[in-house]
């Protein structure tokens, strides 16, 4: 049970809050209006899967939310030519993996910051896209939009597949030899060395990883709406950084699970609309999201003090 203190203590505030909200506001929890938040919340938990995988092996990468925006553009364009919907989703995932696979040379081949290269690669997105796209909006051709199917059928398939990825990588971060070998380079990437595990191509192949899951992320997020915003990512990477580090995903690498992450992202995205609920300006969202992953950074150094 120790173990997993984090997790129980997620899932209790998460259920503290729910009752709350039951008590004080039940119309919070009607059929059709939570089935729209989980679904609209389902591509930040495909992009949380990536950077737990970056967090773990002791890396970091802020720049998640732009590679989101950058794919949705590019599935986005390739659509609005005509191609098929299964070819702008390969679209999206390849310049995900391109954009991945550009931090992971710079941070695993040239062993610079992971920090810093996320920071930089995160503006240079967004003002290429901003130069590219000025701000318009892409109206999706008929077909697109929930993949083609009624409101109930596309969300039923976006929750599917986000809860499908969810369960595959936790099942591998644990049974796998690729996911023990990533806890192992977030542990003491030396040790892992001396084991046999190239720490550098593991943590390539992570940053490529989260890449195509912001790409997937991007394609579930583009089809709930009949039009492609260019700005869909901004502020995601505060979200699943926090979901992931709330959940106990250790800030300095090695531990961590994606259950937890999951508890992380539902207790975190009923924030703003508890908030809302609650007549409470819902600015404050971001400042509980960023005073959460203070507390818990903290929490993580006090408990490696302590041992």
């Amino acid at each position: 049970m120790r173990k997993y203190s984090r997790e129980l203590t997620v899932a209790a505030a998460l259920g503290l809050l729910m009752l709350a909200l039951g008590i004080f506001t039940p119309d919070y929890f009607e059929f059709q209006p939570l089935l729209s938040r989980l679904t609209s919340q389902m591509p930040a938990l495909v992009a949380a899967i990536g950077i737990t995988l970056v967090i773990i092996t002791r890396q970091i990468d802020i720049s998640i939310g732009a590679q989101f925006s950058m794919c949705a553009v590019v599935a986005g364009v390739v659509a609005t030519a005509g191609m098929p919907l299964p070819v702008a989703v390969l679209a999206a995932v390849a310049t995900g993996v391109v954009m991945g696979a550009f931090n992971g040379l710079l941070v695993a081949g040239l062993g610079l910051p992971s920090i810093v290269v996320t920071l930089a690669t995160m503006v240079t997105w967004n003002e290429g896209l901003r130069l590219w796209q000025q701000g318009r909006l892409m109206a999706l051709p008929p077909g697109n939009q929930w993949f083609g199917l009624s409101q109930a059928g596309g969300q039923g398939v976006v929750i599917g597949l986000s809860l499908a990825l969810l369960i595959a990588f936790a099942w591998g971060m644990r049974n796998l030899a690729l996911g023990r070998y990533v806890y192992a380079v977030g542990t003491d990437a030396e040790a892992a060395r001396l084991a046999g595990i190239n720490p550098r191509w593991m943590t390539f192949g992570v940053f490529a990883l989260t890449g195509a899951l912001a790409g997937i992320a991007a394609v579930l997020n583009m089809v709930q709406s009949p039009q492609v915003q260019p700005n869909a990512g901004d502020g995601l990477e505060l979200k699943v950084i926090a979901a992931a580090v709330v959940g106990g995903v250790a800030i300095t690498g090695g531990r961590g699970n994606l259950w937890g992450v999951l508890l992380g992202l539902l207790l975190l995205v009923n924030v703003n609309p508890a908030l809302t609920y609650f007549h409470q300006p819902p600015y404050w969202e971001r400042a509980i999201q960023g005073l959460v992953i203070l507390l818990a950074v903290v929490a993580d150094g006090l408990r490696r003090d302590k041992k």
